[in-house]
């Protein structure tokens, strides 16, 4: 009994070219400024790779379901994101590229494009959530630095600042 030949979707093509540095994202939200900004002052000579996820989430007898995975609107956004970022880092006079990887484990997503890609610095923002929800989908950064420790890459966490608010 043979293997059904999957079919490729448009996303699972995606840049294997060495990066210097990985400007990454959970996919929770967009790239922070100082974030980008951080990625284009860490990079000496060589390319930014910029990365988002789009979350799959979950399986129904052990295979994605149609339903559960990102919806066109989401893909939109996430391919919005990505393109911001690289359109700031090439302004800066920087070559990026993007991508938006589909997963269900951004960590270990992101740890595989890292390792693939060459990287030797991720620069990622701090997931802004607490309690319960931080609890159970974990700290993206935190996973990032303990996986890729002994791979030698160096994870820059840009903390969160929450937006002041204007006294009217």
């Amino acid at each position: 009994m043979g293997l059904i030949p999957r079919r490729k979707r448009k996303w699972d093509e995606q840049p294997t070219a060495p990066c210097e540095v990985l400007l990454a994202a959970d996919g929770r939200r967009d790239f922070s400024e100082r974030a980008i900004a951080e990625a284009i002052a860490l990079s000496q000579s060589g390319p930014v790779a910029v990365v988002t996820v789009a979350r799959i989430y979950g399986t129904q007898y052990g295979i994605p379901n149609p339903g559960l995975m990102p919806t066109k609107q989401e893909m939109k956004a996430r391919h919005g994101w990505v393109g911001n970022a690289v359109d700031q880092i090439v302004a800066a006079g920087v070559t990026a590229d993007g991508q938006v990887s589909v997963t269900r484990k951004a960590t270990k997503s992101l740890a595989r494009v890292a390792r693939a890609r060459g990287a030797k610095i991720i620069v990622i923002d701090e997931t802004p959530e607490t309690g319960i929800r931080r609890f159970v989908e974990g700290d993206v950064g935190t996973e990032l630095r303990r996986k890729l420790r002994k791979d030698g890459i160096e994870v820059h966490v840009i903390p969160f600042h929450e937006p002041a608010l204007s006294s009217v």
